[in-house]
């Protein structure tokens, strides 16, 4: 599936044509740089790895350095590879939201916000005792019993219990493409994305 790298910038809402207010995501898709070209006789398969968002020299490994000066640009924060473009590119062409059209549909993948460590509530939607009796003291929002008797005297793997929540690779489908602002590199597509604001993801096509 051929793409981009994008920036989210934030959430807002706009009007369609009968009227409906619908949430939406503004992206900052590319431009993209080629920073290397995969083919089948070197690599054994095809594909273009781009870069995104310009990266200091300073924070650049040699590596880095060596590598965005075969392409001809500076070094990227964001590299990613991609397969599937109808086009054929070579090292230092720029790929931009132009690749999109409105109307169309993308899945977008990115990393889920960190919420740190939450218990079986937040994490798992655990109901919690309420404000019950029976002598419920300070037990709301605690997750009960986790085992079962003397067998199989264990916790079996995968019980749901508290933890680190959030960080997680998400992608949402099929979101279709609401506007396309060329001149300032903005996609703007219907529902959320993961991430937080100003965290890089991923849309295909």
């Amino acid at each position: 599936m051929s793409g981009l790298i994008g920036r989210k910038i934030g959430m807002t809402s706009i009007f369609d044509e009968n009227g409906k207010n619908m949430p939406c995501t503004v992206i900052e898709a590319g431009p993209c740089i080629v920073t290397q070209v995969r083919t089948e006789e070197v690599d054994g398969y095809s594909a273009v790895q781009l870069g995104f968002d310009d990266a200091t020299e300073k924070s650049a490994t040699k590596a880095d350095l060596g590598h965005a000066k075969k392409a001809g640009t500076s070094v990227k924060r964001k590299i990613v590879e991609f397969r599937g473009f109808d086009s054929e590119y070579k090292l230092g062409d720029a790929i931009t939201v132009d690749h999109f059209a409105e109307g169309e549909f993308v899945d977008v993948s990115g990393t889920s916000k960190g919420k740190g460590f939450q218990g079986v509530v937040k994490r798992h939607g655990f109901a919690g005792v309420g404000q019950a009796t029976h002598g419920q003291h300070n037990r709301l929002r605690a997750p009960g019993s986790i085992g079962a008797a003397s067998y199989p005297a264990r916790v079996f793997k995968g019980m749901r219990m508290a933890g680190r929540m959030g960080t997680d690779s998400v992608k949402v489908e099929n979101l279709r493409v609401l506007k396309v602002v060329p001149e300032k590199n903005l996609l703007v597509v219907k529902g959320c994305v993961p991430g937080h604001k100003n965290a890089y993801v991923i849309i295909r096509k």
